[in-house]
C-alpha cells in the first residue's frame, strides 16, 4: 500500500487556521502507532510541473498563484491567507495524486494523506481549495493515454463543484456528485450525475442510493479509472454537513466503493476531501477507517 504524505501538508498555516489542516499530521501518525502502514508505505512527492498544472488550470489564475497576486476578494473565497508555503504545499499534493495514479495501476489502489480539492476550477479558487488535485492528475492520465475514461467519485458532503466545472465539456471524464442538497456551495454546478441528499439523511437512505447509483454507473461509463473523493464530512458529527450518517456507515460506503474497484479491476487513486466534526478524533479515526480498510481488502 503506497501512500503520498509530505511534512508540509500540515504546516503551511498561521496558528488560527490550522483546525482544518491538523489531520493530515495526525492521520499517518495515528496509522503508524497502530500499525496499519510502517514508514515503507509513505512517499514524498515532489512539485507537480507548471505544464501539468496547465493541462486544468488557466494560465492567467496559475501565474497569480505562484506571483502570490491574488486580489483580497478571490484570497479570501480561497479561506486561506495566500502564502508560498501554501502554494508549494498545493504543488506537492497535486504530483501526490498523480504519483498515486502509478501506485494503483500497479496495486489496485494508492491514497493521498491529503487532496480532493474538488472547489478549485480553472480559473479560481474556493472553499479551502486552490488547485485541483483530482482533475490535475485525471487531465495528465488522459494527456498520456494512460487512460480514456475516468469515473470521478465525489462523495465529500459538499458538491464537487470545480471539479465538475472544469470536465463540464469532456465526455473522458464522467463527474458523479453525492452531496448535501441545502449545503455549500449554494449555487451548485452541474456533474454528470448530481445526486442530492436531504438534511438528516441516514446510513439507509444514504447507502442504499450509492448502492444503486454506482453499480450501475460503472456498468455503463465502463471506465478504466477511478478518483475517489472520500470526504468523511458526511459524519453525523459534523458541524457542516447537515447529515446523519454514523462511523459505521461512512465506513461502508468506503467498502462498497473499493468492493466496485476491485471487482471491476479498475485502478482507484483516493483522496482524503473534508471533515469538520469538533472532536478532531473523530475525523481522524474516520479518515484512519479508509485506509484500514485499503490494508484489508487489497493487501
Amino acid at each position: 500500500m503506497k501512500i503520498a504524505f509530505h511534512p508540509i501538508y500540515a504546516h503551511p498555516l498561521p496558528e488560527g487556521h490550522r483546525f482544518p489542516m491538523i489531520k493530515y499530521e495526525l492521520i499517518p501518525e495515528q496509522l503508524l502507532h497502530e500499525g496499519t502502514i510502517t514508514h515503507e508505505n509513505l512517499f514524498s512527492p515532489a512539485f507537480v510541473p507548471e505544464e501539468i498544472i496547465l493541462l486544468t488550470h488557466k494560465h492567467e489564475y496559475w501565474n497569480k498563484l505562484k506571483t502570490l497576486t491574488l486580489s483580497p476578494q478571490e484570497e479570501r473565497r480561497t479561506g486561506f491567507p495566500l502564502s508560498q508555503q501554501l502554494i508549494d504545499r498545493e504543488i506537492t499534493i497535486a504530483q501526490g495524486t498523480i504519483d498515486c495514479c502509478y501506485y494503483a495501476l500497479n496495486d489496485g489502489v494508492a491514497l493521498n494523506v491529503a487532496g480532493g480539492t474538488h472547489h478549485a476550477f480553472t480559473d479560481k479558487g474556493e472553499g479551502f481549495c486552490l488547485l485541483n488535485d483530482i482533475a490535475i492528475a485525471a487531465n495528465y492520465l488522459l494527456k498520456k493515454k494512460i487512460a480514456s475514461k475516468i469515473l470521478v467519485v465525489d462523495l465529500d458532503v459538499h458538491q464537487g463543484n470545480g471539479t465538475a466545472e472544469i470536465f463540464q465539456d469532456n465526455k473522458a471524464v464522467f463527474t458523479f456528485s453525492m452531496h448535501g442538497k441545502t449545503n455549500w456551495p449554494y449555487k451548485k454546478e452541474r456533474s454528470d450525475l448530481d445526486i442530492e441528499l436531504p438534511d438528516n439523511t441516514d446510513d439507509q437512505l444514504y447507502l442504499g442510493l450509492l448502492k444503486e447509483t454506482l453499480t450501475h454507473l460503472i456498468k455503463k461509463e465502463k471506465p478504466d479509472f477511478i478518483f475517489y473523493q472520500s470526504g468523511v464530512d458526511i459524519l453525523e458529527s459534523d458541524k457542516l454537513g447537515k447529515l446523519s450518517v454514523s462511523k459505521t456507515g461512512c465506513k461502508e460506503r468506503d467498502r462498497f466503493v473499493f468492493e466496485q474497484c476491485k471487482q471491476n479491476t479498475i485502478p482507484v487513486t483516493v483522496s482524503m476531501g473534508g471533515g469538520y466534526s469538533p472532536r478532531v478524533a473523530d475525523i481522524v479515526d474516520a479518515h484512519c477507517n479508509t485506509f484500514r480498510l485499503v490494508k484489508d481488502m487489497f493487501f
